[in-house]
């Protein structure tokens, strides 16, 4: 790829962006990104960027609106600037729990998205564990999706947990649980679920042999926390040892770290594609940084070497 390499961050996680522009001993480009008066985003890029391969990084998470608008108007200016390339690095794509209709009068919420991403001149999309792996088909775009699942299992390998077995929290997370067992040598236990309300869950029975065993509860997102804890109570309730849990991104909206606190939860590892509070330490919350795989990632992108080593 000819131009310049280039890395600018919006306000939505700039410790993040810094860590993976060190990683690629590298300082981030000069942007002014801020407010006016009025309350509406302002942008002005201070780097000249003519001719230059931009990537531009910021996950759409709390909050949500402002952080995604961030994104779209400093793709929209640096593209206007005349940059050769703009990878969107979205490490956390919010606005993806709706990815398809449910019920009548609703929208795809992840599509429209993808749709102002691709409008504001993105050529092309770098993130991570997506929550419906089909949002990836919604860009007209490339996208780079990568896992956290090798990251996450080096962390639980290494605490050398007795006789482990991984669980999903749901049918839908089968594949991801069956993977992160295949990683770390375990069981396999699935819990089956309904949701009464959104953002609510109950659970109903449950499949694979946990009496006596640690417990190790993977998914792709903990939101309120209402999934995570249910699954743990019901663990140990059928005689689960100790209970672990791992996710890519820890949102932890509203109450969720103060009931993850006084949950049965011995840790909850997550990533830091979503910047985490100073309470996350004390629900024994543990944040592994995804930044040496965004910015391998963002190194192979631009000198159009091949990405399928990073997705094993």
């Amino acid at each position: 790829m000819d131009g310049r390499l280039l890395i600018f961050s919006g306000n939505a996680n700039p410790a993040l962006a810094r860590e993976i522009a060190a990683n690629l001993r590298m300082t981030l480009g000069r942007a002014m990104v801020g407010e006016f008066k009025n309350g509406e985003t302002r942008i002005k890029i201070h780097d000249n960027v003519r001719g230059c391969d931009v990537f531009v990084i910021q996950p759409t998470c709390t909050p949500v609106d402002h952080n995604l608008m961030e994104l779209l108007l400093m793709i929209d200016a640096v593209r206007r600037a005349s940059a050769r390339r703009v990878t969107a690095v979205i490490p956390y794509y919010g606005y993806a729990k709706q990815e398809k209709k449910t019920a009548g009068r609703e929208p795809i919420s992840a599509k429209l998205v993808a749709n102002l991403i691709r409008t504001a001149g993105a050529d092309r999309v770098l993130t991570m564990d997506l929550h419906a792996p089909a949002i990836e088909g919604f860009f007209d775009i490339p996208v780079d999706h990568l896992q956290a699942a090798p990251l996450l299992s080096d962390y639980i390998h290494g605490l050398n947990l007795q006789n482990p077995v991984v669980v999903s929290p749901d049918a839908g997370g089968v594949g991801r649980a069956n993977r992160f067992r295949e990683r770390i040598g375990a069981g396999l236990a699935i819990i089956a679920k309904q949701r009464p309300e959104p953002d609510t869950a109950e659970v109903i029975e449950m499949v694979g042999e946990v009496e006596g065993k640690t417990a190790i509860i993977v998914d792709d997102m903990i939101s309120t926390g209402g999934t995570l804890i249910e699954a743990a109570q019901a663990l140990v309730e059928r005689g689960a040892r100790k209970v672990y849990a791992c996710a890519t991104h820890g949102i932890f909206a509203a109450n969720a770290l103060e009931l993850i606190a006084r949950s049965d939860l011995i840790e909850t590892i997550v990533t830091n594609t979503i910047p985490q509070s100073a309470a996350a330490a004390t629900a024994r919350v543990r944040a592994i940084s995804v930044a040496p795989l965004f910015a391998e990632a963002i190194m192979r992108i631009h000198k159009d070497l091949s990405l399928s080593a990073l997705f094993s």
